[in-house]
């Protein structure tokens, strides 16, 4: 039985590459929803342009914050690696359990994160 009051790696690094394998295979079904817009207003109404344009704007987003988070998974599967998850990499003081439980990717602890330090 595992002590509540740590975190087992190798089921961390299960979650997280389950994580990363969701994320790319949400970018890859959602890849054609970035392509350019059609400007050709012979074949497409001023309206349907506008609507396809925040349609490609917020799909381009979603991409953006989607790579912001498999970089979140991959730096935090590179501290696993390494020996150092579980560890702020502000101060360097343990993590809580209960932070990483929620957000397997989180980097530093609370007192840092709040303080703005990453």
């Amino acid at each position: 039985m595992t002590d509540p009051t740590e975190i087992d790696p190798e089921v961390t690094r299960r979650r997280l590459e389950t994580m990363r394998d969701q994320l790319v295979r949400l970018a890859e079904s959602h890849e054609a929803d970035r392509d350019p817009v059609e400007l050709d207003q012979t074949t497409v109404g001023r309206l349907s342009r506008m609507d396809a344009l925040q349609g490609q704007a917020m799909a381009q987003e979603v991409a953006r914050r989607r790579e912001v988070e498999l970089k979140r998974i991959d730096a935090a599967l590179k501290r696993i690696d390494d020996g150092d998850y579980g560890y702020c990499i502000v101060c360097g003081e343990e993590i809580a359990v209960r932070r990483l439980e929620l957000d397997p990717t989180a980097p530093t602890c609370i007192s840092c994160a709040r303080s703005g330090e990453h």
